[in-house]
């Protein structure tokens, strides 16, 4: 079978799972021993976290309280701040630890927010601050003063276009290029050619890869209606290459190089870290044999091979992860830092898949068009982004760069382990994710500690560091001792306790225990 085991690899059966899953909240009596610790360890924590709540409702108050006004009016604030740990705490943390999201300024790799504490930005900006935030500014300053004399208009283009394109047309190594505002919206042109010009109906997509929010590419939970046209299946297996040289219906095949990290499993966050089972494991050589025969496969097949480099374009490799995996896709699609600190989202492909119409058939068009498409000021600051990225530092910086950021990490761990402390980093290039290495109900905390160190890091928690490339090796060691020191208070207060034969299978039990209670319960009301 094709098709992944676990849940995620089923999409439909996920989503009436999903659905069904009842909210249950560990109240404030068994908040700090849900995992039967005894009493002196529950005292523990619960100063530890009474000491992390006060630190931040006394150095953050300002921007708590900007925070606070926003949460019943921008949606987004209020679901991150819902879905920061596993929903069973979630309750009691929202009402408990409350700290800074709202920030006014940056330097080089650090955020100031309202209370002006200065934080070191592990988060990334999801992905678009690759080099530093004063690269960007200077970017966004530079083409605010290229294209200020035209202003916002559109269907016309400013001439810039034209050098931005061929650029492009040479880092992928394709023939043209459309430009879009988001990378959702260039995934979605991207599959909407391929089914245009195959004439097939599904795309392939495997288990636990994100590519962006637009349901046709995300079928499992968080999307509401059904999706008969898109395949889940395994990646890096043998079965699924069976797959696409069998069916007669597939379009497409999209690739997140991000799932290299964690092949068949969703990207990692800490609202699912119920116990210490949270996987990573880059294999960079699988992973490029892995591509290279689906690469063989789709061509074989006339199946178009999309490279979603919208996370790690310019991150892994000049010319993205088609440079670093050596491999050739018939479409690729770029965003995030690709901007200059501005949206954007861009498809490029072969020429004979980016047509939007047929010579011989009028009216049987792919229509794609947006009102901010081409934006001037998005494509002069894109611009100075691909001038700036051809400096000596930065090309200098690609080289040996996974010698490099596995050094990086590998000092971190080894820090780590000297100290006997139960976490451990696994990255590719400078995309991080932490794992736990005893069983625990509490890894979540971590995020807590880490940022109670002056470390911001993004919603999702643990599950996702996102390195910036200017870190100097003096602030990388700051960071480290930062890392190291938030593990040694986690550690002292007693989260990571070890008792009752404790083990990820006994939590997961526990878990399975308290919700069929919830279930009862609720039946009896």
């Amino acid at each position: 079978m094709a098709k992944h085991p676990s849940l995620t690899g089923h999409s439909k059966m996920s989503r009436r799972i999903a659905k069904i899953v009842p909210t249950y909240h560990i109240e404030e009596d068994n908040f700090f021993c849900s995992d039967n610790a005894p009493d002196n360890i529950k005292e523990k924590r619960k100063a530890g976290f009474d000491k992390i709540a006060a630190h931040f409702y006394t150095t953050m108050a300002k921007s708590i309280a900007a925070g606070e006004q926003l949460k019943n009016s921008v949606s987004d604030v209020d679901f991150t701040h819902a879905y920061r740990v596993p929903f069973q705490f979630s309750q009691f943390i929202k009402d408990k630890i409350k700290f800074s999201t709202i920030v006014t300024q940056t330097r080089g790799n650090q955020i100031k927010d309202l209370d002006g504490n200065w934080t070191y930005d592990l988060s990334g900006s999801y992905g678009v601050n690759l080099f530093g935030y004063e690269f960007y500014k200077k970017c966004m300053q530079e083409g605010h003063d290229m294209v200020r004399s035209l202003g916002p208009v559109l269907g016309s283009y400013h001439p810039v276009i034209a050098e931005n394109t061929e650029c492009l047309k040479k880092i992928s190594g394709l023939d043209e290029v459309s430009y879009h505002m988001s990378g959702t919206e260039a995934v979605m042109q991207a599959v909407r050619l391929a089914r245009y010009h195959t004439g097939k109906s599904h795309l392939v997509r495997f288990c636990g890869a994100y590519h962006g929010w637009w349901d046709g590419v995300q079928p499992g939970v968080g999307n509401q209606r059904n999706n008969d046209d898109i395949y889940t299946l395994k990646e890096m297996d043998k079965d699924t290459l069976k797959v696409l040289k069998t069916r007669k219906d597939i379009a497409c095949v999209l690739i997140n190089p991000l799932q290299a990290m964690h092949p068949n499993i969703n990207p990692p966050s800490d609202a699912m870290l119920i116990a210490s089972s949270r996987q990573a494991n880059f294999d960079k050589q699988a992973y490029i044999n892995w591509l290279h025969e689906l690469r063989e496969v789709c061509t074989n097949r006339g199946i178009v091979l999309i490279m979603d480099e919208i996370f790690v374009g310019f991150r892994l490799a000049y010319k993205g992860a088609q440079e670093y995996f050596n491999v050739k896709a018939d479409m690729v699609t770029y965003g995030k830092t690709l901007g200059g600190g501005l949206p954007i989202g861009v498809v490029c492909g072969k020429h004979h898949l980016m047509k939007r119409y047929r010579e011989d058939r009028p009216t049987h068009i792919c229509f794609a068009r947006g009102t901010f498409n081409s934006h001037p000021l998005v494509m002069a600051c894109m611009n100075r982004f691909l001038h700036a990225i051809q400096d000596e530092l930065i090309q200098s910086q690609y080289k040996d760069i996974d010698l490099f950021w596995n050094n990086r990490v590998e000092q971190l761990n080894d820090k780590l382990a000297e100290h006997e402390l139960p976490v451990k980093f696994v990255n590719i290039v400078s995309v991080w994710t932490i794992l736990f290495t005893v069983p625990s109900r509490y890894n979540w905390m971590f995020q807590f500690y880490l940022r109670a160190q002056g470390l911001t890091i993004s919603w999702i928690g643990s599950g996702r560091l996102i390195i910036s490339h200017d870190f100097t090796d003096e602030e990388y060691a700051i960071v480290m001792e930062k890392i190291v020191s938030a593990a040694e208070n986690m550690k002292k207060d007693g989260w990571w306790w070890q008792g009752n034969n404790m083990s990820n299978k006994s939590i997961k039990r526990q878990i399975a225990r308290e919700l069929i209670t919830s279930v009862i319960k609720r039946s009896r009301l």
